[in-house]
């Protein structure tokens, strides 16, 4: 409540849905089964693969499941280490130890918050047989020097664009890059259908690899439930392939708004000192799927404060990833140990850094709100 009236709270993510979307989901949960039960999957995958310029597509249940193919598709498995990010969602890591595998945290380049050439190279060794390189917050690492040093050293790299759908690095979509990428379609993506995600290559002997991995082991086509190995259940149904292709054919405009949204915040926050926003490195277009502000630490200021203020005002935010190194889940691990005394630059982000809303749904009067809390939280500070 606020002078007696009810402020509608402010969500910090969510999608844009419009009847385009419902038409196809009500035409796929109408008509999709017998014959055309593969129809929207298919036609949701040619759209995406053309879209972010790759031959392959294949519609999975989730981000983190195509990475688990990814992985297996090109035979990491125990005894092997796979390089991350340290600033990322566990989702990154986790696959890496379905397979048996160590995931090794690297620190991340301070402007863009992704992987650089320079991080990977303290990480590598003789072991190291996979790089998954993040598009962090819809912004794109330097592909050129991060694909230059993996060629010289004969190791593939998994794009994991899962929240990045729309970026692009001089000319090429995010989704291009590497032997694989992977995008996530959670609710709270700008490309959603509810949960999914996707994995899209170039290479065809991956390709079908990871059909058969996600089929329980089946070859396509397969009538006789013959299963040549142990595979996976990873299959989108069809009404979530239909809202996912509506979603495709509006990429341009869902793209429009998140940079608008991003504008927004960018204009509201001009001239505040001590704050900044995601960053858009010469060559490449930022989608922004999360306005995310650094507080300079001169101002004291924590993500942990930010969000409650926020929180009392009616506004929902998150915060930065925790580096992965510092959670639970990894705790006591050799590699953890090592990147917690290594990776100054993500444990000096993460306390002081937090996603404000950015849902698709957001007005101008309410980005402008956002903006006022943090200057007003700002000027305390000062």
């Amino acid at each position: 409540m606020r002078g007696g009236l009810s402020v509608e709270r402010i969500p910090v993510a969510g999608p844009w849905i419009t009847e385009k979307e419902i038409r196809y989901a009500t035409d796929a949960a109408t008509h999709g089964w017998y014959a055309r039960a593969g129809e929207y999957p298919a036609r949701f995958e040619r759209a995406f693969a053309d879209y972010v310029g790759r031959r392959f597509a294949v519609a999975l249940p989730s981000c983190t499941s195509a990475i688990h193919l990814a992985l297996r598709g090109l035979g990491v498995g125990p005894g092997d280490e796979v390089i991350v990010p340290d600033s990322t969602w566990i989702a990154t890591a986790a696959p890496i130890s379905y397979v048996g595998a160590t995931p090794v945290f690297a620190d991340v380049d301070p402007v863009t918050w992704c992987l650089s050439a320079q991080s990977i190279e303290q990480c590598l060794t003789p072991r190291t047989r996979a790089i998954i390189p993040v598009d962090l917050y819809g912004g794109m690492p330097d592909y050129a020097a991060l694909l230059a040093l993996a060629d010289a050293r004969g190791v593939p790299v998994i794009e994991d664009a899962a929240e990045a759908v729309g970026s692009e690095f001089h000319g090429r979509r995010a989704g291009s890059f590497g032997a694989a990428s992977v995008f996530s379609f959670h609710g709270s993506k700008t490309l959603t259908t509810g949960e999914g995600g996707m994995l899209v290559t170039d290479d065809e002997a991956l390709h079908r690899r990871v059909l058969v991995l996600r089929d329980h082991g089946r070859q396509p086509g397969d009538k006789l439930f013959f299963n040549t190995e142990v595979g996976y259940k990873y299959k989108m149904s069809p009404v979530q392939a239909a809202l996912g292709l509506a979603q495709v054919e509006r990429m341009g405009e869902l793209l429009a708004r998140k940079r608008e949204i991003f504008g927004g915040y960018r204009d509201g926050l001009a001239g505040c000192p001590g704050v900044s926003l995601n960053a858009e490195p010469p060559g490449t277009l930022n989608s922004y799927w999360m306005v995310t502000a650094v507080f300079a630490p001169e101002t004291g200021l924590t993500c942990t404060r930010a969000m409650a203020v926020l929180d009392a005002a009616g506004i929902d935010s998150r915060p930065f990833f925790h580096p992965l190194s510092s959670l639970p889940a990894y705790a006591g691990q050799p590699q953890a140990v090592a990147a917690r005394a290594r990776n100054r630059i993500a444990y000096d982000l993460s306390p002081r850094a937090i996603n404000l809303p950015s849902a698709l749904c957001l007005t101008r009067e309410q980005v402008a709100r956002v903006c006022a809390v943090v200057k007003d939280l700002l000027a305390q500070a000062g």
